[in-house]
């Protein structure tokens, strides 16, 4: 993964676009001091590289019904295809589950993970009734999955999709 060099003025761009990604260029613009073309000329080259990899609208869980956050860690069965982060061949258990996760419209997050489990799931659902549903009918029905285990979000302390932007310290 290249990474790209960003100045201050590419850093307070991303601030705001990660704050309200709805601005207008006009709006960016005047906020970080330049004129219109230069800017859309920046924003553009972060899109290009990468960087700005899309724009979406943040939908509140509780208020489409999906008020039920859980956290789920699954263990598969023993494989031989290597570390996570090697390439895993196209019939590896690993390779199964994460085909089968990417379907599965509860699963809004899937990361596959070092130590005891494999991957760690953040799920979105109803009620404990949908959750035990998808737990039952989808996931341990799953023929690598071994083991899991589950913790639910009691309170929303912090959440955020802004990455932190800031220069890189000297080391």
């Amino acid at each position: 993964m290249s990474k790209i060099e960003l100045d201050k003025t590419d850093r307070k761009i991303l601030e705001i676009l990660q704050a309200d990604g709805r601005l207008s260029n006009q709006d960016v613009a005047e906020r970080v001091n330049l004129s219109p073309s230069p800017c859309l000329r920046r924003i553009k080259r972060l899109e290009e590289a990468g960087v700005i990899r899309q724009y979406v609208a943040l939908v509140d869980p509780d208020k489409i019904g999906l008020g039920l956050l859980a956290y789920v860690n699954v263990r598969l069965e023993k494989h031989s295809e290597g570390p996570a982060n090697s390439r895993v061949p196209a019939t590896s258990p690993r390779f199964e589950f994460a085909q089968a996760v990417a379907t599965w419209p509860e699963v809004v997050a899937c990361y596959a993970m070092t130590g005891e489990m494999d991957f760690l799931l953040r799920v979105h659902v109803e009620d404990m009734d949908h959750f035990s549903r998808f737990m039952m009918a989808t996931l341990l029905r799953h023929p690598s999955v071994l083991d899991v285990k589950s913790s639910f979000a009691l309170q929303r302390i912090k959440e955020t999709t802004a990455l932190p932007i800031e220069a890189p310290t000297a080391r």
